[in-house]
């Protein structure tokens, strides 16, 4: 009774489409890692084709990724992402452990994100009326609002972002080609550093490719609306294959256009070779330029979390794992009270922790999560063999195999 009265409070809507479901994705993944890696990736590897490679094989790693999730997803189109697989897959237990673990890890990703966008609006504007906690806490307030008017104000937010993000980045590629002196592709290949023992190059690359698969974290945003979605058997695999591919477009020409303005060396010594790069070519105005590409970067991210997290919550509200008044869900479609939870666990973090310790704390639930997701496959392919499956698994079971 409990939950039909306050799900007749009001109902998901039914109203994204594909161009949100791309819009979530890239916005999720792109944010200010690209720029923040290059310079220790290079130092890791040293060799221009070998960078290269390793954000390619990324690439592929988070498409095989979406290959399967898609699958999961469009058997199972129900809103609140893995937690909905795993306890379809291995009961109520399991699905309590990845509901809530992804939930957390995802709530405090928006307290570490809310604290990076602060630091670089600080940085552009040179605030002096308040502290970081003041403004990360002030800024994650807004953008809850703007989801708490309804589910097509969160998502035009988050279309506008990704779509200004888009340009953004590949304005800054253009610029270095355009204005860049070629330094660092005459000297591409000139820098090796000096192996410390045989196997140092496999130890670069593995520690590299680490460092990418959180370049490309996010990537399964789309999942999380899959009752919200026109047409979730077609728009979900299109949003993660497309949405990833995209992606991986843009890092690699982010990566040719910084490698073609700073010489190897130089960006194997640079802790943000974007802002190196454009002060070779603008000076002081080009790290001001990467700092509001970064502000908007984050923005687009903060805004993709904070809209489908609460869908995990009000999934396992509606299953009985949480007060059945996270079924509240207003007349624009927000869950208005899933999200009030969400949005008060991440400012109680925001000031209780630093950047780099609730970016590791999201890190080990995703991994964890992923590992499980990966074994849902494969038992609900046993187990419910006749379950609709509008999309399969390219290459199953090798491809899945690949991931463990």
């Amino acid at each position: 009774m409990l939950q039909r009265k306050y799900r007749s409070q009001g109902k998901l809507l039914r109203i994204l489409g594909l161009g949100f479901g791309l819009a979530v994705v890239i916005g999720a993944i792109i944010g200010v890692s690209i720029f923040r890696l290059t310079g220790p990736i290079a130092a890791l590897l040293g060799k221009t084709w070998l960078i290269l490679l390793v954000w390619v094989l990324g690439g592929i790693f988070t498409l095989l990724n979406a290959n399967y999730t898609s699958e999961l997803a469009t058997m199972i189109p129900r809103e609140g992402g893995p937690y909905v697989y795993a306890r379809r897959a291995f009961g109520d237990f399991a699905g309590f452990v990845v509901g809530w673990s992804d939930w957390f890890g995802n709530t405090a990703s928006l307290s570490y994100l809310s604290i990076a966008l602060a630091e670089y609006l600080i940085a552009l504007f040179a605030f002096s009326f308040a502290g970081v906690v003041s403004i990360a806490i002030g800024l994650l307030l807004l953008l809850t609002f703007l989801n708490w008017i309804g589910l097509r104000a969160g998502s035009e937010t988050q279309e506008v972002t990704s779509f200004l993000k888009g340009v953004a980045l590949l304005s800054i590629v253009v610029a270095c080609f355009v204005f860049g002196h070629g330094q660092g592709t005459v000297n591409a290949g000139r820098f090796v550093p000096p192996p410390a023992s045989l196997f140092s190059p496999l130890v670069g690359i593995v520690l590299s490719f680490q460092l990418i698969l959180g370049a490309y974290g996010g990537w399964n945003s789309a999942i999380y609306f899959a009752e919200e979605d026109e047409n979730p058997s077609r728009d979900i695999p299109r949003s993660l294959h497309v949405g990833v591919l995209l992606v991986m477009i843009l890092y690699l020409l982010v990566n040719l256009a910084l490698i073609h303005v700073l010489p190897i060396s130089q960006l194997a010594a640079s802790k943000l070779a974007a802002a190196d790069a454009m002060q070779v070519m603008f000076g002081a105005l080009g790290g001001k330029i990467v700092t509001a590409f970064a502000l908007l970067s984050i923005l687009g991210v903060l805004n993709a979390i904070l809209m489908f997290t609460p869908r995990t919550l009000y999934a396992l509200a509606r299953d009985g794992l949480f007060s059945s008044k996270a079924l509240v869900v207003n007349k624009g479609g927000t869950p208005t009270v899933a999200l009030a939870v969400t949005a008060a666990v991440a400012l109680i973090l925001i000031p209780m922790g630093t950047f780099e310790k609730l970016m590791a704390l999201y890190a080990f639930f995703a991994i964890a999560n992923n590992i499980v997701l990966i074994g849902a496959l494969f038992a609900l392919r046993k187990r419910s063999p006749d379950l609709p499956r509008p999309f399969k698994t390219w290459a199953y079971p090798g491809t899945a195999f690949m991931l463990w």
